[in-house]
């Protein structure tokens, strides 16, 4: 069995979380979120107001202890249905030995990269249970202090269209310039592959990699760093 590491999933993870989040962003517009944990109640107010009544406590990160606690460990106890999936990703951690979801509290300086910024360690934390649960919606807030809580977030009205040109882009350009990826093949070949882009090295060497989807192919080459060296896309009509 291959060796699972957080930096890995990380990669695998971050252009699939990227687009949710962006559709999301666009879905509700300009927003204020409450959530009740003793009712179960998520609900977002603004442009497009939204009852979430189903959701996850993952965790939150906190700049006092420089430190990430795991929902399920919380102390307050939560109900176990709110803090179900995050006891799935520790298990998931036990079993594969990686500590990182295993542990109850994760020191910000234990994460790849060491990152000491709030918003960064949250982000990380949530993908890597976005990835294990296939549950690709997330929320994170601040809730005092500079504490931020992370959720998963479900509901009928939240599901990514199915991808086209520009989007696909979009991902992938703006993607590889905002994110902190370590191993750009495995997050290009990972996202393919989730997304439906039928993705393949047209070479031993894995210098270029194809994606394509009605309307679009996209060839990405690699520099002999492994890092894009560009991308080369040719655009239809998928009705034509």
């Amino acid at each position: 069995m291959s060796k699972h590491t957080l930096p890995d999933m990380l990669d695998d993870a971050a252009l699939m979380s990227f687009e949710h989040q962006l559709y999301l962003q666009e879905f509700l517009g300009e927003h204020n979120w409450n959530v009740d944990l003793q009712e179960g109640r998520f609900e977002f107010s603004g442009e497009r107001p939204l009852v979430c009544e189903r959701f996850h406590l993952l965790g939150s990160a906190a700049p006092g202890p420089n430190s990430w606690m795991w929902g399920w460990a919380n102390p307050s106890g939560f109900r176990p249905d709110l803090t179900a999936m995050s006891a799935a990703v520790r298990d998931f951690g036990r079993e594969h030995d990686v500590p990182e979801l295993a542990s109850a509290e994760v020191a910000f300086g234990d994460l790849p990269g060491a990152p000491q910024e709030v918003p960064v360690v949250v982000g990380q934390l949530t993908d890597a249970a976005k990835l294990l649960t296939g549950r690709w919606f997330s929320y994170n807030g601040e809730v005092g202090g500079g504490t931020r809580v992370a959720f998963i977030i479900e509901h009928p009205d939240l599901r990514l269209p199915a991808p086209e040109p520009t989007r696909v882009m979009r991902v992938l350009q703006q993607g590889l310039m905002e994110l902190r990826l370590t191993d750009h093949k495995r997050a290009l070949y990972t996202y393919g592959r989730l997304r439906g882009l039928a993705p393949r090295f047209t070479d031993e060497e894995r210098g270029t990699l194809l994606l394509s989807v009605p309307g679009l192919e996209a060839r990405v080459s690699f520099d002999h760093l492994g890092r894009v060296g560009g991308i080369n896309a040719s655009v239809s009509n998928p009705d034509a």
